[in-house]
């Protein structure tokens, strides 16, 4: 089931967020600034976010939205579920909401990124599982040996 966000769930999703392995402490940090943007700020139309529940508890969620001033641009910012969720369709089930939401409004295309490092191997294959298909490749982006990959999925 999804549905929107509430403040009682931040602590939930941080836990959830740190407990992937996959995001920094910053990146942690940045992700949770955008949560709290969405709760604060309701009448802000940059971000939207879907919340995914299994067997009663919080167990992932999807944070996105339209890229200004492009024509039927989005990004996918993040999506990060329960390790213990992982792989019970959780993901593929948020993945699809944003792909939903995107052509509800003609939306035309979406972008997401992620890193080239060696433990986003499972993330990649994701997205590639899901159609997305890499477009660019920055090299040493985040760090040295660690590139920026963008993915794209065009309708």
């Amino acid at each position: 089931m999804l549905r929107e966000l509430k403040a009682e769930d931040l602590p939930t999703l941080e836990r959830i967020l740190v407990a992937t392995n996959a995001f920094t402490p910053a990146e942690v940090a940045v992700a949770m600034e955008l949560l709290e943007i969405v709760i604060n700020q309701p009448a802000q139309r940059d971000y939207e976010v879907a919340v995914a529940e299994a067997l009663g508890q919080v167990a992932g969620y999807v944070l996105f939205g339209p890229v200004p001033a492009t024509e039927g641009n989005f990004d996918l910012y993040w999506i990060a579920v329960d390790p213990g969720a992982q792989g019970t369709g959780v993901g593929q089930r948020l993945l699809e909401h944003v792909e939903e939401a995107v052509r509800s409004c003609n939306g035309r295309m979406i972008c997401l990124e992620t890193s080239s490092q060696g433990g986003y191997g499972r993330t990649r294959s994701f997205y590639e599982k899901a159609g997305y298909l890499l477009e660019s490749r920055i090299r040493d982006f985040y760090k040295p040996g660690d590139d920026r990959l963008t993915y794209v999925k065009r309708f």
